[in-house]
């Protein structure tokens, strides 16, 4: 049985917005037209949308900036204007990468406040490590999840990504806890199953869609 548990967050505890719900609303805000909103939808998530699904390929200018878009906001930025640009004009493509800053942009699945809420009933230390950009406190502060956190952990502050056993290490070090007592639910086996080599449990679940409940109850028979 575990003692603490490491969420990922995107795919994890929250996921971004339907996506033609996403590109209505950047569109409003750029004060685009975007003709079938669905069509475009399916090409900006081909070529890469903030949040997931990841690009199928990335242009050659801009494959340092992507492949290090989890070191800086600058970078994040880049990466994802830069991709989303490719298909959407610069305006659009600004508006599109804001909706992840924003909560708007996000949506907690049903099952993850629950969990976090019965994990800290029962005392289970809690903590968010993402491979992330951009600060995602004020994110899970919208969705209602950062309260029921015992730390945030995020690439770009620690300057290390995941699955790199670093990540993992110092997200104990955050909870006083030790790896073996650890549980790490992540969606994506490489970067969230790294932590078995440092050591801690984990728990891999697929991204859901928007709206649906992805499985984390199965966490509370797990502490």
């Amino acid at each position: 049985m575990y003692e603490a548990v490491l969420f990922d967050v995107a795919g994890t505890l929250a996921v971004p917005e339907e996506r033609e719900a996403w590109v209505r609303a950047a569109a409003l805000t750029a004060g685009a037209s975007v003709g079938d909103p669905s069509s475009l939808a399916t090409e900006l998530e081909r070529v890469g949308r903030p949040g997931g699904p990841y690009p199928g390929v990335v242009p050659p200018a801009l494959a340092e900036t992507y492949n290090n878009r989890d070191a800086s906001p600058e970078l994040h930025r880049a990466a994802y204007e830069g991709l989303l640009a490719t298909v959407a004009e610069a305006p659009l493509a600004a508006a599109l990468y804001e909706r992840i800053l924003s909560p708007d942009g996000w949506s907690a699945y049903p099952d993850a406040l629950p969990t976090l809420q019965a994990l800290k009933a029962r005392g289970v230390a809690t903590a968010a490590v993402s491979n992330v950009g951009f600060d995602l406190r004020p994110v899970l502060e919208g969705l209602g999840l950062l309260s029921f956190l015992d730390a945030v952990v995020l690439s770009y502050e620690i300057g290390v990504v995941k699955p790199d056993p670093d990540v993992f290490h110092m997200a104990c070090d955050a909870l006083g806890v030790e790896p073996e007592q650890t549980l790490m639910v992540g969606d994506h086996p490489e970067a969230d199953g790294g932590a078995a080599d440092a050591g801690l449990g984990v728990l891999i679940l697929p991204m859901s869609e928007p709206g649906v409940p992805h499985g984390l109850g199965a966490v509370l028979d797990m502490v």
